[in-house]
């Protein structure tokens, strides 16, 4: 999969844009600055959008390719992001050290998603903030007529009962699975299935 998605960033295009995705700028503005993670994080719009309002960004994803269309998109927007290239098993964060993570269409496999993201959630702080959008699992269906994008894998996209499951210790302000119109990119766009929350970490 990694040289899959090398191949897949490798063209001046970026195919999901360069604004940040619509959920996060919504729901980021309304908490103080501090320390972000971002997992999954791509071709890095989130990063530099989150960087731009003075939060201290820390990026991963495991693609080479999009770690540098991210630099050159903070470069280019005159801001400085920490972006690494990793596989969530190597991370080496401490527990309890960021104020805020934001899971933006961090689709993994099967296997290990709910593992991975309990993992990351132990990054974030008692009081720190998740905000989380991804494909719920209706998104097969819009897939056979829309370019909205996700897995088609029904096994990596969420309901809500996976997300309650993963985030079991945190407070949910905002949890449901909903159609919006995607217009991210050539990669997102069309009607979809997405399911959103919003929480606090007890």
């Amino acid at each position: 999969m990694q040289q899959v998605w090398n191949e897949r960033y490798n063209q001046s295009e970026y195919i999901y844009g360069i604004e940040p995705n619509e959920y996060l700028k919504e729901k980021i503005q309304h908490y103080k600055v501090g320390k972000l993670l971002l997992p999954a994080e791509g071709e890095g719009r989130n990063a530099v959008f989150a960087a731009k309002l003075g939060w201290e960004v820390t990026a991963f994803d495991w693609s080479e390719s999009g770690q540098s269309k991210a630099l050159a998109l903070a470069e280019a927007n005159q801001v400085q992001i920490n972006y690494q290239v990793s596989e969530v098993e190597r991370l080496s964060f401490e527990e309890a050290s960021f104020d805020a993570v934001a899971f933006i269409y961090a689709h993994f496999s099967a296997e290990v998603k709910s593992i991975y993201n309990r993992k990351i959630a132990t990054f974030l702080k008692p009081g720190g903030v998740l905000i989380f959008e991804a494909f719920g699992k209706n998104q097969l269906e819009y897939q056979k007529t829309q370019r909205s994008g996700g897995p088609s894998d029904i096994n990596m996209l969420y309901s809500i009962e996976e997300v309650q499951a993963d985030f079991a210790n945190f407070e949910f302000l905002e949890l449901e699975e909903k159609e919006i119109y995607l217009a991210e990119g050539t990669n997102h766009t069309g009607w979809g299935s997405v399911v959103r929350c919003l929480g606090i970490k007890k």
